[in-house]
């Protein structure tokens, strides 16, 4: 079974391990004691480790999950060349990560934290020779998308990496707005759930646009409500933050 060393154990780190642990060896490297021993009591298969002054990288498959402002600090810490490098660090160059850490092969990735329950929705983009491998990795945990360009992956980035952050806004929204109509906030969240799972199911058959008009009835209530959402700007709004997403992780690359 291949070995994947992860190095950070944040939020995307866990729901990339919960994904993954079934079917590669995880190994964990971090530089909090109590996180990892944390992690650890919660998933007792994987092994961790302390990172050290001068980590050996030499032969690993790693999968970066630091912040993107720690790899200078990091890069320090590591000896060796690793066969392959699978980054999921936002903005971050492949041009940036082979001047930081050495490695054979290079893979720019941006899952989401959907991946906990196989359900993340990938992008990647990178060395052509690692793409069948690549891809192998991270279907694991959902679905994948190979983009020729990194300028594609930021763009993708902003959408579904970044997409569960946007959504959960609309969904507390809807949550909202039916418990101010006088629905319990149990039965609203309930509700907005159901929906959720419902539309991904609408969505993978059927055009956006589609699925609004067959919703929409002549001045029936899902116009009066559609109505409102366009007068405030909900679709210029999602559109702004795309591309606000975008321009921040063109910053991050510089």
């Amino acid at each position: 079974m291949t070995t994947l060393t992860f190095i950070g154990n944040g939020n995307m780190a866990k729901a990339l391990i919960q994904g993954l642990k079934d079917s590669y060896k995880i190994e964990v490297i971090g530089r909090n004691k109590k996180t990892l021993e944390a992690l650890k009591e919660q998933i007792p298969t994987i092994s961790t480790k302390i990172l050290t002054k001068n980590e050996n990288i030499e032969g690993k498959n790693i999968i970066l999950c630091v912040k993107p402002n720690s790899i200078d600090d990091l890069s320090q810490n590591l000896t060796g060349i690793a066969d392959e490098l699978y980054s999921v660090l936002a903005g971050t160059t492949i041009e940036t990560l082979k001047d930081k850490i050495p490695a054979k092969l290079y893979i720019r990735t941006m899952p989401n934290l959907a991946a906990q329950y196989l359900k993340s929705m990938t992008t990647i983009t990178g060395d052509i020779e690692l793409k069948a491998k690549a891809l192998d990795i991270f279907n694991n945990i959902g679905s994948t998308l190979w983009v020729n360009s990194q300028k594609e992956l930021d763009i993708a980035t902003c959408v579904a990496g970044s997409g569960p952050a946007y959504l959960a806004l609309i969904a507390e929204s809807l949550s909202d707005g039916a418990v101010q109509a006088g629905l319990k906030r149990t039965d609203a969240n309930i509700l907005v759930s159901g929906l959720f799972d419902g539309f991904a199911k609408l969505l993978n058959s059927t055009h956006p646009a589609t699925i609004k008009d067959n919703t929409m009835s002549p001045g029936g209530t899902t116009a009066a409500g559609y109505a409102a959402m366009e007068q405030s700007g909900v679709r210029n709004g999602m559109i702004k933050a795309v591309q606000n997403a975008y321009e921040k992780a063109c910053q991050l690359g510089k």
